[in-house]
């Protein structure tokens, strides 16, 4: 399973704060994936940068990203409309600059808009005039024959536009409406994003059953293998996402997810995102766990393997000799309770003798006493 993890942003332990810096870093740390974020509008003298960034990733094995403007008002009225598409339009063009794989969108709150179908057909329509323009992008330079600055053009295609699922009521971008969207929009894929679907859905991301009917809904409305998605801690309340946290301080835990990937991820290419404020300490946390996950899964497969290579070889189907390991199992741990068990009356019985032991100091003392209370009886009253 191509497996691809990496931090949303530069790495908080590269020096340098470049983008190029920060993919050394990545690389030194075994990730693979970044995303650039372009939380405002993007200034010119930045793409310099990016097309540095775009050289690397295209002679090297990491994966570029590119987050437009976190604020966006595609379902408001025409000016918000047009001022969020300005916005959205720097962000196009440095995605094909940086070789950006994927460029991922908010659509912001449903405005006057219903949350339903024509809601859904109203965003639809605005994402192909997207990946419309994003294709004319990356077409004008595929024109030339000889376009050295950005040899990706001629044999990556374009960047692929990523719908982001939200984490508040208020704004469009449920699971079901993203998936909706990008099943008609052709260019688009739903970014999956785990803290907002976990946060949105009141704590529903618990167990690797969770992540397995997700991804069974993903799969079976917009189909393909390749996923992209963001993952990190989130702090939430009343189906509302307040902000990200690190993955250890929240109830989102990293290793159900790590669990389904190793088990059932084999048909899966996926890209996962750190979003958490520790950027590629929790993308190395996250890997760690996954390295786990894939070693349990190892390791109880070669058990599998020895038990059937010895029923086998004793005779016996792989059922006997499970059945009979359980037994002995249960008899190991009933010998060890037995064992604990007689410990303990030893231990009551010990208890016992020390008790004895202390009465019998303290009864000369006690006797002592007596003789004194005695002879208090004996005389008279001195009084």
């Amino acid at each position: 399973m191509p497996l691809r993890m990496g931090p949303a942003g530069v790495p908080l332990s590269c020096k340098g704060r470049t983008i190029v810096e920060g993919m050394d870093d990545i690389t030194v740390l075994g990730l693979d994936a970044m995303e650039i974020q372009t939380v405002r509008t993007i200034q010119p003298k930045h793409f310099d940068q990016y097309w540095q960034a775009g050289i690397l990733s295209w002679n090297s094995d990491i994966e570029m990203n590119m987050h437009g403007p976190y604020y966006a008002e595609l379902l408001g009225n025409r000016r918000e409309r047009n001022r969020t598409l300005l916005k959205m339009e720097s962000s196009m063009q440095a995605g094909k600059i940086l070789n950006a794989r994927h460029l991922t969108y908010h659509v912001g709150p449903y405005g006057e808009w219903d949350p339903g179908t024509k809601a859904n057909e109203e965003v639809a329509n605005i994402f192909s005039g997207i990946v419309d323009r994003v294709h004319s992008i990356w077409g004008d330079a595929k024109e030339e024959e000889d376009y050295a600055a950005f040899p990706w053009v001629h044999e990556a295609e374009p960047s692929l536009v990523g719908i982001e699922m939200s984490g508040r009521q208020e704004l469009w971008g449920t699971v079901e409406e993203v998936l909706e969207v990008c099943n008609h929009v052709e260019g688009t894929v739903p970014v999956i994003n785990m803290a907002h679907i976990h946060a949105r859905s009141h704590g529903r991301m618990k167990t690797s059953e969770d992540y397995a009917e997700l991804f069974d809904q993903v799969r079976e409305t917009y189909g393909g293998k390749k996923f992209f998605c963001h993952f990190a801690g989130v702090e939430h309340r009343m189906g509302n996402a307040l902000h990200y946290t690190q993955i250890k301080k929240s109830d989102l835990k990293f290793e159900p997810f790590a669990e389904y990937l190793a088990e059932e991820g084999d048909w899966l290419d996926i890209t996962i995102i750190s979003d958490s404020p520790l950027l590629e300490h929790d993308a190395m946390y996250m890997m760690q766990h996954y390295d786990k996950a894939r070693q349990r899964l190892l390791e109880i497969r070669a058990r599998d393997e020895r038990r059937v290579k010895l029923a086998r070889e004793s005779g016996m189907t792989p059922e006997e000799l499970e059945e009979l390991e359980k037994q002995a199992k249960e008899d190991r741990q009933n010998a060890e309770q037995a064992k604990e068990k007689d410990a303990g009356k030893k231990k009551a019985k010990a208890d016992t003798k020390t008790t004895v032991i202390r009465k019998k100091k303290a009864a000369p003392k006690a006797g002592k006493m007596m003789d004194l209370e005695t002879a208090d009886d004996d005389d008279d009253d001195l009084f």
